[in-house]
Order: C-alpha cells, then sequence, then structure tokens
C-alpha cells in the first residue's frame, strides 16, 4: 500500500553463511573462486550489513588482482561504506600501491570521496603514505580540495604529525598555483 513502509527481506541462516563466505573470498584475496561466483550472477557490489563492498574488502587487504577482476566484472570503483570510505581510500590507508594503481587505472576517480568530503589523498597524507600521495599527485588529485570541515589534505598531515606528506603537499599546492598564473 503507497506510504507504508517495508520492512527489508529477512534472509535465511543458508544465504548468510555464502554471502560471508564470498566476503571472506574478497579478503583473502581469492580471485579466480570469486571471478566464478560473479560470472554466475553474484553482484559484483555485493555488500555487507558495514557498507562494505566486496571490492572495499579486496582492496584494503592489498589484493591487487582481486581489485582488477572486479573491476573488470563491473563493481563499483567509487562507491563507499557506511563511513564515507571509498576502496581507493581503503587501499590508501593500508599502504597498498599496487591496488591504488589497479583501482586508478579501473576507473576509480582520483577525488573520490564519501559524505565527509575526504578524499584517498588526504586518507595518504594523514598517515604519511608518501609513495601513494606521490601517485595520487601524478594522477590529478587536488591537493588543495577540502573535507566537510574544510581541511585539506596538510591539514590533516599536520594534525597527525606526518613526517613526508606535508611537504609534497605544500610543493603541489604552489606548483598549482603557479601553473594558474602562467596561464592568465
Amino acid at each position: 500500500m503507497p506510504g507504508e513502509t517495508q520492512n527489508p527481506p529477512a534472509f535465511d541462516e543458508a544465504t548468510i553463511a555464502f554471502a560471508g563466505r564470498c566476503f571472506n573470498l574478497a579478503r583473502g584475496g581469492y580471485a579466480a573462486e570469486l571471478e566464478q561466483l560473479v560470472a554466475q550472477g553474484l553482484p559484483p557490489n555485493l555488500t555487507n550489513d558495514k557498507g562494505d563492498t566486496l571490492l572495499i574488502l579486496a582492496a584494503y587487504h592489498g589484493h591487487h588482482e582481486t581489485v582488477a577482476m572486479l573491476l573488470a566484472r563491473g563493481a563499483d570503483p567509487d562507491r563507499h561504506n557506511d563511513r564515507g570510505q571509498t576502496a581507493l581510500a581503503a587501499a590508501s590507508f593500508k599502504g597498498a600501491e599496487r591496488v591504488v594503481l589497479a583501482l586508478l587505472d579501473g576507473g576509480a576517480a582520483v577525488d573520490a570521496c564519501g559524505p565527509d568530503g575526504r578524499t584517498a589523498l588526504m586518507v595518504a597524507a594523514m598517515f604519511d603514505r608518501t609513495g601513494i600521495v606521490d601517485l595520487l599527485l601524478a594522477r590529478g588529485a587536488d591537493p588543495d580540495r577540502v573535507d566537510a570541515e574544510g581541511r585539506k589534505a596538510i591539514d590533516l598531515a599536520m594534525t597527525m604529525k606526518a613526517y613526508g606528506t606535508p611537504r609534497r603537499l605544500a610543493a603541489a599546492s604552489a606548483e598549482r598555483i603557479d601553473s594558474a598564473k602562467s596561464q592568465r
């Protein structure tokens, strides 16, 4: 009836156990097994109770081959979980450069974020992941973008007492300013 709220369907124990095995395959990097299931109809954007997709879990656990397979099978690279984290931010947090590359090569937006506005560059900067900061900047990440609280990546890095990333971010920001001035 219109206007009534509907409860989501209840799943039986076997369905819940199967979904749990699928999420464990993503966490464990079992790309071939997961690919077979996706080929048989498993949604590549299957999401758990925390909003984590198979892709986010594979990215967080550093499995670049599983990430590449899920992207090739249609997983949304920019979808965020209930905490506003994207697969790219998860890989950046963990320092998984090969996963970051797989995500970017697979179509992830370099400045994608959740509702909090926190990008992968901000996350990498906070945790002093200098190699990933360099990679994201080389792929076009905006060092001057602000999150929902008005903080830039450099602000977050300095708050977390990161050592190497603030200098890189300051240089990238200055380079953007100089480039903008020369184009006028």
